[in-house]
């Protein structure tokens, strides 16, 4: 087989049931804050903390809801996925937990931490080049060949949901948030996200937040309509998406309010602040909300904001030159 087909809306109900069907691999992760954070953007910040999540990231929600969803038949075949890591790390998580095979497209240049730690959970790994082939049409071979669900990592109703158990999570604890931004990159987190925040506190405003170099949504949204980009060089590499999907694209143009970008500088920034401050490691991708934060992007108006931080895999050499650059 290929792709899973589903029903396309994705509802609270979807999510909630999602909560339940993963509960056994997924984190209910802690939600912390700073007062240094909110004296330096000058506001009262909520971060969930996806770093903590099993597999340092907050992948596994969708890909345990993708794989908890399949048939016994779909399931028989194992799936394939195609990730810089994150995703890729989850999958394997997800099919190792189901006892199903699975095999990862990954990028060449994939973080060497992210690699390491997919590799541990067995799956079979398949690298790619990611300036001369194409990642998707590598996994719909692989399951043509091998009868594999392809589980996408960020456009499928089923992912969707499960990226959504975040904010469902966040606003059970702080119910009453003026605003919730989530990273951008494929557009699954936001697009959870939105879906909730808007069923549960529909005045909630709901921003995504990438990079400057990485700006397929701004650009999308403002043409109104996908537009891709040629592989941008940012150092949020869970952030390289090339054109919004399919299924995110309305879901964030309907809910979300917009898109804030911050610099390569900024994200460097804030991984650092986070760090030194909070004593807690954030990957790139993962901080680009408090980058925003601590760059004076916030709208006026917002008092509180929930952040999702949505991971912490970060290479040691990347994470050094990071810390480095402010010595």
């Amino acid at each position: 087989m290929s792709t899973v087909a589903v029903r396309t809306e994705v509802t609270l109900d979807d999510v909630i049931a999602a909560a339940e069907r993963s509960k056994a691999l997924v984190r209910n992760t802690p939600v912390l804050t700073s007062r240094l954070f909110n004296e330096a953007c000058g506001a009262e910040v909520y971060f969930k903390c996806e770093n903590f999540q099993r597999g340092g990231a907050f992948k596994i929600r969708g890909a345990a809801n993708f794989v908890a969803s399949l048939s016994d038949e779909e399931a028989r075949g194992g799936v394939v996925a195609f990730s810089s890591g994150n995703h890729a790390q989850a999958v394997a998580i997800a099919a190792a937990h189901a006892r199903i095979p699975a095999t990862i497209v990954m990028p060449a240049d994939a973080p060497k931490a992210k690699v390491e730690s997919t590799r541990a959970y067995g799956p079979k790994i398949v690298f790619y080049d990611r300036q001369r082939e194409n990642r998707e049409k590598i996994a719909q071979r692989i399951a043509k060949e091998s009868g594999a669900a392809i589980t996408p990592p960020y456009d499928h109703p089923w992912i969707i949901a499960g990226q959504g158990t975040a904010t469902l999570e966040l606003l059970r604890k702080q119910p009453n948030l003026d605003a919730i931004m989530t990273p951008l990159g494929g557009g699954g987190l936001l697009s959870g996200a939105s879906i909730v925040a808007k069923a549960l506190r529909p005045q909630t405003r709901v921003f995504g937040v990438e990079p400057e170099v990485a700006n397929d949504w701004a650009t999308s949204l403002s043409a109104g309509k996908p537009v891709g980009i040629d592989v941008p060089p940012t150092i949020a590499d869970g952030l390289r998406t090339l054109v919004p999907g399919k299924f995110t694209f309305p879901i964030v143009q309907s809910n979300a309010e917009g898109v804030l970008l911050v610099s390569e500088e900024q994200i460097k920034a804030a991984v650092r602040f986070l760090l030194t401050r909070m004593k807690i490691l954030v990957e790139p991708s993962g901080a680009v909300g408090g980058a925003a934060l601590l760059s004076g992007k916030l709208p006026p108006g917002i008092r509180s904001v929930g952040v999702v931080l949505s991971g912490g895999n970060i290479d040691l050499d990347v994470l050094a030159a990071i810390c480095q650059e402010a010595a």
